[in-house]
């Protein structure tokens, strides 16, 4: 049985890291400074969270800054062992961030708006650890970087995930009722999910089970 593994993304407090944790997440999405879209904390808070993650549990930076000196010095304060890359590198090199943080994983949004994103992933993949496909729009006057709450073409993200030879995260839109549906489209190698378990921004234990539920039928499927 392929077991998929599950990001709980815009985790705002030690306690929803906790339930998230105890649900069977296997990363943690922590959300820095973003042009638009929810669950923004400060880096404060994300390396006081980050602190609390056990081993074995992925945490995630998400990052709006497309300078590797700005990303170093971000996952230096954060202290966190993934950097979640939502827009494109302008000053450096994935080769860079790797000298600079050694050990710690690179994983680079594809914002999934047409079929020119096969050709965006293929040509980032073999610089990564994994890619995380979203339905942001980065070439908006106000960029959404991710969080949108948005469905994007499954048949798009299905041919990135047979083209490209890392572990693709598919976000964008989840929620218990057409998880199961998204992995057998898609077959990615894990969800992502933000809004899809949450109540008035804050997280829902009874979606954040029914979620986990969801995923587990489908990879018994």
């Amino acid at each position: 049985m392929i077991r998929r593994r599950v990001k709980i993304c815009c985790i705002s407090s030690v306690e929803e890291a906790a339930l998230a944790v105890q649900y069977g997440a296997a990363a943690l999405g922590l959300v820095s400074a973003m042009p638009s879209g929810p669950g923004v904390i400060s880096e404060e808070r994300i390396a006081a969270i980050a602190a609390t993650i056990p081993p074995g549990v992925a945490s995630f930076l998400l990052t709006s800054q497309q300078e590797v000196a700005a990303i170093i010095a971000q996952q230096r304060r954060c202290r966190v062992n993934t950097l979640q890359l939502c827009d494109h590198l302008v000053d450096g090199t994935y080769e860079d961030l790797r000298a600079a943080l050694p050990g710690i994983h690179l994983v680079q949004v594809i914002h999934v708006t047409g079929e020119d994103a096969v050709a965006q992933a293929q040509h980032v993949a073999p610089s990564v650890d994994a890619l995380l496909l979203d339905s942001g729009n980065p070439s908006l006057p106000v960029k959404e970087l991710g969080g949108t709450g948005r469905l994007h073409d499954w048949q798009t993200s299905r041919k990135i995930c047979q083209a490209v030879p890392v572990p693709v995260f598919l976000a964008g839109g989840l929620h218990a009722s057409n998880v199961g549906q998204a992995i057998h489209q898609v077959r990615p190698y894990g969800v992502d999910i933000c809004s899809g378990v949450r109540t008035n921004e804050r997280l829902d234990e009874e979606k954040l089970r029914a979620f986990f539920e969801a995923v587990q039928v489908a990879d018994t499927a």
